[in-house]
């Protein structure tokens, strides 16, 4: 599988676009807006994509989401039912931070922890990280050895727990039990900021080194 970073909004967040080598078949992960730019690697790499992946509801994350399913006519899959209540809002997080008019949307599915979700013919790991919010997931693709954790982990920090239903003890559970075992290998694209891999930070994190 192969994989394009495309930092869009005035946060920067890391949406990613990923394809199967075979197929061309694509799938976005996380389009928070300037949907041009993502768009842009979609022409570039002749892709067709395929579906659109969430990490978790806030505005950054998901804010472009479904201009681009309407656009695309594609399905929406995840987040987790959790963070419903983040996407419900959207409209409301838009004001609050000062995005264009939002809209909120429905997944066509939720997803769950041991759940896959496929791009082409890759097969993703969901696996369910609570903490930032408590509907956040994770994808994993084990034979490239890439993990896309949104607001999760990030190189030598970890997300937020002051929001609404965000918890710092369930967020360090999930990244010390559910992430972490994949291996040091493993890189990972982060919601925002460069990338890195589960060895770097379990040695060098200090919220969670070991």
């Amino acid at each position: 599988m192969k994989y394009t970073v495309v930092p869009v909004t005035p946060f920067q967040q890391n949406a990613t676009v990923l394809w199967c080598e075979e197929t061309r078949l694509a799938a976005v992960t996380d389009p928070g807006g300037d949907l041009p730019l993502i768009i842009r690697v979609l022409e570039r790499e002749e892709l067709k994509l395929e579906r659109i992946l969430v990490t978790h509801g806030h505005i950054d994350h998901a804010g472009a989401v479904a201009d681009l399913a309407d656009q695309f006519g594609v399905p929406i899959e995840g987040p987790q039912i959790e963070d419903k209540f983040w996407i419900d809002g959207m409209p409301e997080q838009s004001r609050m931070f000062g995005f264009p008019d939002v809209r909120s949307f429905t997944p066509d599915r939720w997803l769950e922890h041991g759940d896959c979700v496929t791009v082409g013919k890759q097969s993703l790991d969901v696996i369910h990280c609570p903490g930032h919010t408590p509907g956040h997931v994770c994808f994993y693709h084990s034979p490239s050895r890439l993990a896309i954790v949104g607001d999760v982990l990030f190189q030598g920090g970890i997300g937020r727990t002051d929001f609404p239903k965000g918890d710092y003890d369930t967020l360090i559970r999930s990244i010390r039990e559910r992430l972490l075992p994949l291996g040091d290998d493993v890189v990972f694209v982060p919601g925002h900021g460069p990338l890195s891999d589960f060895g770097e930070e379990r040695r060098y994190n200090p919220f969670i080194s070991q």
